[in-house]
């Protein structure tokens, strides 16, 4: 009752969130609130990482891919809805803060950066497709 009572609260907060005119909020999730997350329609979930890790290590069903490192990055981002919640990760976080700075100076409404990126989500139980 308790787990379905803060869920409910976090998918209020979210769309409330998401619902505000207010430009540029980045937020730090958990695993589990990725988690809940990546099960809205809206979301546009972007995996930050080479295209060599993300098949060496797997990813997150249903993940774009945005490699941060590329030369193209900044005309890959351009392919993203601004006015949709974009949630990020990397491998361990960095690379997905970074992004999620410069999402914010681009003009994005909502960022979610995973925190601890997938070492983090593997960490605490939750799947990854590896090819």
């Amino acid at each position: 009752m308790k787990k379905t009572y803060i869920l409910y609260c976090f998918v209020i907060l979210l769309f409330s969130a998401c619902n505000s005119h207010e430009t540029g909020v980045i937020e730090v999730v958990s695993a589990e609130e990725m988690q809940s997350l990546i099960s809205l329609d809206d979301v546009q979930l972007v995996d930050l990482r080479s295209h060599e890790d993300r098949l060496k290590q797997g990813y997150i069903a249903n993940s774009q891919h945005v490699d941060y490192s590329s030369a193209t990055f900044d005309e890959d981002i351009k392919h993203l809805d601004k006015t949709k919640p974009v949630a990020l990760y990397c491998n361990s976080g960095k690379r997905s803060a970074e992004c999620a700075e410069k999402l914010k100076a681009a003009g994005f409404v909502k960022i979610f950066d995973l925190q601890g990126g997938v070492s983090e989500w593997k960490h605490k139980g939750n799947d990854l497709i590896v090819e």
